[in-house]
């Protein structure tokens, strides 16, 4: 796509929300790309697993902003690897936040504008079937090469200035989690990346949102863990209000099976398309790695 497009006729003001989980770094390399990009970039307060970073400004100025970021994530998955035993590096996977009103036309008629994005971009895309916890907002999972990610947001940002958001949108705000949460550094990325060899992120959509005119028979697939009992609770949360979030947040089913007399240990099954199984994944291997991380900081 000719980014003229986008830095010529739409040079306008731009608002890009990304959700980012572990510790983000707010100092230096914030301060850098701010200077360097000229965008006003917000980082949500607050004591929680996840952050939202708000990019704001002419639209040049939040690409710029934007690369860096993206750059930065690459350079921490390589910097992972270093230690690692996996072959391939995985893909630089982050997550924008959008009003769930825009979300039909970002898909298109019977999914042909996602697959439009998804052919001339190489990034694979997926929006969440549900809106995230007490808001009117999707997540969309972006997956790729820095290239493919920066041009598969410049089209959705194309999308959304054509395509206003209506009525009110009551915007996600992460949740602080019950102890701090100290992530050491790549550590999450390791993570993921013991996710992704689990299973290749999207090779089919099979997310609720995406059913219209799709092949609804994608594949779907399970996938077992075993949790000691005395993490369990973190994955649960106080009334199932954390496994329940990370279903909607994954799209796949989660089954905990019952204490097993004589066990340490508790099953987990992961149900849903390789994608959602992954991210699943990804998000209790997450709550487990700031339950231990909180732990040992205290």
């Amino acid at each position: 796509m000719d980014t003229g497009v986008i830095e010529g006729g739409l040079n306008v003001t731009l608002t890009i929300r990304l959700l980012m989980h572990g510790k983000v770094s707010k100092g230096e390399s914030v301060k850098k790309m701010r200077e360097e990009s000229g965008a006003r970039i917000n980082i949500s307060e607050g004591n929680c697993p996840e952050r939202i970073i708000t990019l704001a400004g002419p639209t040049t100025a939040i690409f710029k902003a934007f690369s860096m970021i993206i750059e930065k994530l690459e350079e921490d998955i390589s910097s992972s690897m270093t230690n690692s035993t996996a072959t391939s590096q995985p893909p630089v996977t982050l997550r924008i936040v959008v009003p769930a009103s825009q979300c039909g036309s970002l898909i298109g008629k019977g999914g042909c504008k996602i697959k439009e994005i998804r052919e001339s971009t190489g990034a694979q895309v997926q929006v969440a079937g549900d809106m995230l916890p007490n808001s009117t907002e999707r997540a969309i999972t972006i997956a790729g090469t820095p290239q493919s990610i920066i041009e598969c947001v410049k089209q959705i940002c194309v999308v959304m200035l054509e395509s206003p958001p209506k009525g009110v949108t009551i915007p996600y705000r992460p949740k602080p989690s019950g102890s701090p949460v100290i992530f050491a550094g790549g550590q999450l990325t390791k993570l993921h990346q013991l996710a992704m060899q689990q299973s290749p992120f999207p090779i089919a959509p099979n997310n609720q949102g995406f059913q219209a005119g799709m092949d609804a028979s994608a594949q779907t697939g399970s996938h077992e863990l075993t949790i000691p009992n005395d993490l369990i609770g973190c994955i649960i949360g106080r009334q199932g209000a954390k496994i329940n979030e990370i279903r909607q947040m994954s799209g796949a089913q989660i089954k905990i099976a019952n204490p097993v007399e004589g066990s340490s240990d508790r099953q987990v099954t992961i149900t849903g398309s390789p994608a959602s199984i992954s991210l699943a994944e990804y998000l209790i291997n997450a709550r487990l790695s700031s339950e231990a991380t909180g732990l040992a900081a205290n």
